[in-house]
């Protein structure tokens, strides 16, 4: 993957997401009557900034882009002239600051539901959520999961691609509970499987968690039949060409692409007497896999590709797509569950019944990033509405120096009749801080482990 498109794909998301943030507090401070003096992209020493509007609000872009802010006239950060007074932040009353905080994490859960809506009207494809023989021992193998099997709803909830299967598995996962999953067996008929969840453990979320169920995509049988011959290949130095169906690899029978795949990994730089149908008649070759190396062995390549068969395929691929009016009530539940689902994650790393590894820092992001922008447009979109979602329910948890925390204060102003003690505030202060810090300090351990680790 490219280190640029990595860099680029991070800056564009924290972009997005920071100016969209940023400009719910702006834009709701300005409806309140409130006089902005900046609005920031980024922190520290401006790398741009122009002044505009009949206000003369400064627009910047700082040199460290990890955040934003949108700096108001306020009378305890310093002077104010007088005629600016009355549009002094602190001389709003309680909800109209509660109004202009919490208008930043909205703005970043109505992105998120934009862009699921963006998705859903144009369509999503997907893989269909159908398994593979399970690993013995494993809750699936228990559960009687059979080759095929297609998983159609968990917990009584409709599932139609992996993704949402992965989705709706992760959310009992975390409660480590016994679900119901509903499959279409291969033959057609409608069965019910018991998945046992109490075996997964704080480690195991924190990997490939369907896999230490046992559930594992089923990937359905390939006819030998080449599709694509790569240019200076062994493949087409042997003589295999587009089309060919291959029969027979050193007197052994071949029926499936995985056998060939199989034969031919065993026996790098080895010849091999291929036997291909072409035209309807037999055509005995002699190939040479090529010899590369992955990891300790090396392991043979013939340069060719299977030729997919679209009516087998068409069983496991799907779309997920919404007329126009429907779609903004799926991207809001979309939203809603993944906000829900995000607190409870949080929750449950407080209490230890989630590894504190599953808080993943900026670098992980940024690797995130790069590769949902080297799928392309559509998985790019859906990370920066899961990361917007994440952004907006981070920034109201109730810690001093986030949103939320400021919502605390006002909650208790709402409550007492009066506003927070400045002392109350200032040891609050030094607690966010120190939150903060040490949060960063996880999630970046954490990134440094996954990349040193590789997990």
């Amino acid at each position: 993957m490219s280190f640029l498109t990595t860099v680029v794909a991070f800056l564009l998301a924290l972009g997005i997401l920071i100016v969209f943030h940023e400009f719910g507090h702006y834009l709701v401070a300005r409806l309140c009557g409130v006089k902005v003096l900046r609005f920031s992209v980024g922190f520290g020493k401006p790398l741009w900034s122009r002044k505009m509007g009949k206000d003369g609000t400064e627009w910047a872009l700082g040199a460290f882009p990890l955040g934003g802010y949108v700096k108001m006239v306020d009378e305890r950060e310093g002077p104010v002239a007088p005629q600016d007074r009355d549009r002094a932040f602190n001389r709003q009353n309680v909800w109209r600051r509660i109004a202009i905080v919490a208008a930043g994490p909205i703005a970043n859960f109505l992105l998120a539901i934009l862009l699921y809506w963006v998705l859903f009207v144009h369509g999503v494809p997907g893989v269909r959520p159908a398994v593979d023989a399970p690993a013995s021992g494993t809750p699936a193998a228990f559960a009687q999961f059979e080759p095929g099997d297609l998983i159609r709803s968990v917990d009584g909830k409709p599932v139609r691609t992996w993704q949402e299967l992965r989705w709706a598995l992760l959310e009992h996962a975390v409660e480590r509970h016994t679900v119901a999953v509903e499959v279409e067996s291969l033959s057609g008929s409608i069965q019910s499987r018991r998945l046992d969840l109490g075996s997964l453990d704080t480690d195991s979320l924190d990997a490939d968690f369907l896999k230490a169920l046992g559930i594992i995509q089923f990937q359905p049988p390939l006819p030998p039949v080449i599709g694509t011959v790569v240019s200076g290949g062994a493949g087409q130095a042997g003589g295999i060409r587009e089309g060919d169906e291959i029969v027979g690899v050193n007197d052994i029978a071949i029926e499936r692409w995985d056998q060939l795949v199989r034969e031919v990994r065993s026996r790098p730089g080895q010849a091999l007497r291929v036997t291909v149908l072409r035209d309807g008649a037999e055509v005995p070759l002699t190939v040479t896999p090529n010899a590369e190396r992955e990891g300790e062995r090396e392991v043979g390549k013939l340069g060719i590709g299977p030729k997919p068969d679209q009516a087998a395929m068409a069983r496991y691929l799907t779309e997920v797509k919404y007329p126009m009016g429907e779609a903004v009530w799926q991207a809001v539940r979309k939203t809603w569950d993944a906000s829900i689902f995000t607190l409870e994650m949080m929750g449950k790393m407080v209490m230890g019944k989630v590894s504190i590894k599953n808080l993943s820092g900026p670098l992980t992001i940024a690797d995130y990033a790069g590769q949902s922008a080297q799928m392309g447009w559509l998985p790019y979109v859906s990370f920066l509405a899961l990361v917007s979602i994440s952004l907006g329910v981070l920034n109201l948890l109730p810690v001093p120096l986030l949103d939320g925390g400021h919502l605390m204060y006002y909650s208790v102003e709402v409550i007492k009749g009066r506003p927070v003690s400045e002392r109350a505030l200032e040891i609050g202060q030094k607690v966010g801080v120190v939150l903060l810090f040490s949060l960063m300090a996880f999630a970046i351990y954490n990134d440094i482990q996954r990349l040193v680790g590789g997990s």
